[in-house]
């Protein structure tokens, strides 16, 4: 279980949400990363299309992904058991929506109201399986520990302009990810007028929202830190499952 202090609150919130909504490809640059990736990988790169999506891509991490503060991500053994040529696992700074109350079908001009707040979370990515599984994304994404969240919840009133912040990401202290949520394809409302159109969000649930250019490859002992502004700095270890 992950608790999360509240910025300018002295009491604590419990992450712990009935399901976690990830937009892929929401940043146009990262986009064309993507495709460079499964080049590398030798992956169909029809997979990975330089092509601005006409509807939000999401898919589903589970909640066993979460994780707090300082805690590792663990890299799964089993990303070595296919003899990929290169495994390769990615970091992915990402800003967070949690959910305030429960919706379904809410108008963008209504969307704000039902956030609660925001935080930074890491979309940790296994490249190959989730490149290569013919189900899709779902276990690339959803491996224990693959979804760090904190350092703390910044509620909806504090944040300030959600859609005007500063994003990065830093490996061992160089900087990888340095963005804008400005430049996401797809704004905040629209997310949540999309994803409530096909779920009913709950209350805790949580979004993220794609993540810019600059992602970067893992191996164990690495540290990485997910920054977004007005939020703070998400730090967590990396190590291999023994």
């Amino acid at each position: 279980m992950v608790t999360l202090p509240i910025y300018k609150k002295k009491e604590r919130y419990k992450i712990h949400p009935s399901k976690i909504i990830a937009l892929g490809l929401n940043y146009l640059e990262h986009i064309k990363e993507s495709q460079e990736i499964a080049l590398n990988l030798d992956i169909d790169p029809e997979k990975a299309k330089n092509t601005l999506p006409t509807e939000p891509h999401i898919f589903p991490k589970t909640p066993n992904v979460l994780i707090g503060p300082d805690e590792p991500v663990v890299i799964p053994k089993i990303a070595y058991q296919y003899n990929f040529e290169t495994v390769r696992t990615d970091l992915e700074a990402e800003l967070a929506i949690i959910i305030k109350d429960r919706c379904k079908n809410v108008p963008k001009n209504e969307a704000m109201k039902h956030i609660l707040g925001f935080t930074c979370m890491n979309d940790v990515s296994q490249r190959n399986i989730q490149k290569s599984d013919k189900t899709g994304w779902f276990r690339g994404k959803s491996f224990d520990t693959f979804g760090p969240i904190g350092p703390q919840v910044v509620l909806m009133e504090d944040i300030g302009d959600p859609q005007n912040l500063r994003i990065q990401s830093r490996l061992n202290g160089n900087l990888c990810q340095d963005s804008n949520t400005r430049f996401m394809i797809f704004d905040i409302p629209s997310i949540i007028e999309y994803v409530s159109c096909n779920f009913t969000l709950e209350e805790g649930d949580i979004i993220i929202t794609g993540t810019p250019k600059g992602v970067a490859a893992l191996k164990e002992g690495d540290i990485m830190e997910i920054e977004i502004e007005n939020i703070g700095i998400l730090k967590n270890p990396v190590k291999m499952e023994l």
